[in-house]
């Protein structure tokens, strides 16, 4: 997670964006989650007494963090995960566990582009595979 933290850091210097304390926090809080997290955990892990949190603030953080490249949304299950390749530009392809929730993200090449309309210039793009995970198939014991 420090590594992550860092990175952060150093894109948003380099790109001038501000990384404000409740930001840095909930990019915290997402980057040390074992698995995809929900807006409202977030909400209910923050400091209260130094911050007046309510569930939009939340919201714009994790929105800034996305536009950053620092955090994808886990679109089929409404959850957050941390890039571990801060601000690169990529496509994110996240493989999913559907056991232990597990995200895995590799490292993509921007789908679309190839096909797209003209005109038309992709910003964002998650791909998003589901299936069960190298521990998860190790550890199922119903198929011997």
């Amino acid at each position: 997670m420090p590594g992550i933290l860092e990175e952060a850091d150093k894109h948003c210097a380099k790109t001038g964006v501000r990384l404000t304390p409740l930001r840095r926090r909930v990019l915290e809080l997402v980057a040390r989650a074992d698995v995809p997290v929900k807006a409202y955990d977030l909400l209910s892990q923050i400091d209260h007494t130094r911050t007046n949190a309510k569930p939009p603030t939340v919201y714009r953080a994790l929105d800034f963090l996305i536009d950053a490249g620092l955090v994808h949304r886990v679109e089929a299950l409404n959850a957050f995960v941390a890039c571990p390749q801060a601000g690169h530009g990529h496509a994110a392809v996240l493989y999913v566990c559907e056991n232990c929730t597990k995200v895995t993200e590799v490292q993509g090449t921007r789908p679309g582009q190839e096909n797209k309309p003209d005109g038309f210039e992709v910003r964002r793009s998650v791909v998003e595979h589901y299936g069960i995970c190298l521990s998860c198939l190790k550890n199922d014991t119903s198929k011997t």
